[in-house]
């Protein structure tokens, strides 16, 4: 039994066809089909059946794609034995990341990797809450985020560590009457234009918990997802704005303040597949990232 078929059995488990298969591991499908006729003549069962214009997996098949995860744990942790008698962890870590998240936590990281014999590859990405998990299929480590509590929609069964709590205020012109305020309520919103995410994006899930308190609907003038576009609109007064705490930077046009009786925090996570959170370099890259996620919620004072 060779691990590798394991591994390809799981692919088609959890990526649902040869092609998607294929372009996530830099393969051809007729590689991949070739690959899948060796281990059934080698295991001596059918594997995988014809559906549709696809494949799906038996039940042999199924069970086999169930081990793989356990399969790599175990050899991550031997993998993980074997670094700890020659000395420090090493090897790379992928990353994927939520762009503002990856502003507040990144640069700090790599700062304390310095000198290790860790090395990190990074991708950025701004989805919807429930698609984060999904990118653990092509990454060691994803930094997600969740207003709905500790664990992201769809995240269930993943390794799921939180790195940070982090408020979300509101962002208003210099200008604006509520301004003034220390702090808001939702019932100060009420009339108020905002520019706001995409529709299921977690930001969205304020606002409509402020429609929900008050009864009354929101204007969402646009629909943004960068937070730097975002800040430069509320500047010229097109709205307001939620804007994530940790990496607002002040601006002469803008004001935050926070916001009360609702949930306006979220939390930061990291996301990752139990066998790859298994090996030694995977989990002391997690390791830093909780404590930069410490150092953020609560700074050091300065001098």
């Amino acid at each position: 039994m060779e691990v590798r078929h394991l591994f390809l059995l799981r692919e088609i488990a959890v990526r649902g066809t040869l092609a998607a298969v294929a372009e996530a591991t830099h393969r051809t499908p007729s590689a991949l089909s070739q690959q899948l006729r060796t281990a059934e003549r080698e295991l001596g069962v059918k594997l995988v059946e014809p559906v549709s214009r696809g494949l799906r997996l038996t039940a042999e098949g199924l069970l086999l794609a169930e081990s793989a995860d356990e399969v790599g744990r175990v050899l991550a942790e031997v993998e993980g034995r074997l670094q700890a008698r020659l000395g420090k962890p090493g090897g790379e870590v992928s990353i994927g990341t939520l762009p503002s998240a990856g502003e507040a936590l990144l640069p700090h990281l790599m700062t304390r990797l310095r000198g290790s014999a860790i090395t990190v590859d990074v991708r950025d990405f701004d989805l919807a809450e429930e698609a984060y998990a999904q990118q653990t299929l092509d990454h060691d480590l994803v930094i997600a985020h969740s207003l709905t509590g500790d664990v992201p929609s769809g995240a269930e069964g993943l390794v799921c560590r939180v790195l940070a709590r982090e408020p979300l205020d509101v962002a208003l012109p210099a200008g604006h009457p509520l301004a003034s305020q220390a702090e808001l309520h939702p019932e100060d919103l009420v009339g108020t234009t905002w520019i706001a995410v995409p529709a299921g994006f977690p930001f969205d899930s304020v606002l409509l918990a402020v429609e929900a308190v008050t009864g009354e609907p929101l204007t969402r003038r646009m629909r943004l997802v960068d937070n730097r576009l975002v800040e430069s609109m509320v500047a010229v007064g097109e709205g307001l704005a939620l804007l994530p705490r940790f990496t607002t930077r002040p601006h002469p046009e803008t004001v935050l303040r926070p916001l009360s009786g609702v949930n306006a925090h979220r939390s930061i996570v990291a996301l990752a597949r139990p066998d790859h959170y298994a090996r030694r370099a995977v989990r002391t890259v997690a390791d830093l990232l909780a404590v930069v996620g410490a150092d953020l919620m609560h700074p050091m004072p300065t001098a």
